[in-house]
């Protein structure tokens, strides 16, 4: 039997689970408008809607998404907003591909919102689609700066294509001015989300709604009993397959890829592997590597 991990006062709410709790339901909404005005102010942001967080592919054979948490607000802005804990090297070519599936369900929508001429069967007018990714490891090690922004234009004149899709991203690890003078909200935001397991209490720096609505969402006092026993199995689940995964890397390095390993070593590993896609968010790629293991290896049955 697996040794309970220890837990704190709030929960590691980059988790998807416990991410959604915190964003994604309607009883939290107001954190979630807190968060996309602070980080889109040029922006009205009004009456936000939950909308399917499930993107079906019409091609056969190719990829469906599943989104963390989705929303619009009342002129048909769509918010797709993905929390991603493990390093990606893709997670940009990632955003792209999600996006693309809001774009089509701006345009298949078709809405008029009073204030744009009504588009025919033919137009490709739509509301802009924000996709915003909160990011618990860095593509700018060593940087202190914690948003990026990002949108399609021309190479020499810097001309705008567009814009209607924009590109937001969140390094929480660069929060170095984090609790100084000098940090701004999203500063201090990306702090909470980083290292949130690790606090026994709000800091005194952080004081507005959007941290005191945060912190009242990780609490694990407020959970339901029912939540408080998955979220236990979480963080067990989460533990030991970070202790796998350091094991395989460890047997990687000792003993390569001989052919004489062990029939039992190899479903270890195919059981590391299938955690690592399944609860972490890996690419079937970077289990692969980390394990040893062909991508085909380890495919569900």
């Amino acid at each position: 039997m697996n040794d309970i991990a220890p837990v704190g006062r709030y929960a590691r709410i980059i988790m998807d689970d416990w991410f959604k709790r915190s964003f994604g339901t309607e009883s939290r909404k107001r954190l979630l408008e807190l968060f996309l005005r602070e980080l889109i102010p040029e922006h009205d942001i009004v009456q936000l809607t939950y909308v399917s967080q499930e993107h079906v592919n019409p091609f056969p054979g190719k990829k469906s998404v599943r989104i963390d948490v989705e929303c619009t607000d009342r002129d048909g802005s769509r918010f797709v907003v993905e929390m991603q804990v493990s390093a990606q090297e893709s997670f940009y070519d990632r955003a792209v591909y999600y996006s693309s599936f809001a774009v089509q369900q701006q345009l298949a929508a078709g809405k008029d919102d009073g204030n744009k001429p009504k588009r025919g069967p033919d137009s490709y007018s739509f509301p802009t689609v924000y996709f915003i990714g909160l990011m618990d490891f860095s593509f700018h090690e060593g940087s202190d700066k914690v948003l990026y922004r990002y949108t399609i234009r021309e190479r020499e004149s810097n001309e705008l294509m567009t814009p209607h899709l924009q590109y937001i991203f969140l390094e929480l690890p660069n929060c170095r001015k984090a609790l100084t003078p000098e940090a701004t909200v999203l500063d201090n935001f990306c702090y909470a989300l980083h290292n949130m397991e690790h606090l026994t209490d709000r800091p005194a720096e952080l004081k507005a709604e959007i941290f005191r609505l945060l912190f009242d969402s990780a609490e694990i006092a407020t959970f339901t009993p029912e939540e408080k026993v998955k979220y236990q199995e979480d963080m067990t689940t989460e533990r030991d397959i970070r202790n796998q995964i350091a094991f395989a890397e460890q047997k990687g390095m000792e003993r390569g890829r001989e052919e004489g390993r062990e029939e039992g070593e190899r479903l270890a590993l195919v059981r590391t592997a299938r955690k690592m896609v399944r609860n972490l968010g890996y690419t079937v790629a970077q289990a692969a590597e980390a394990t040893g293991l062909a991508p085909d290896g380890f495919a569900e049955e």
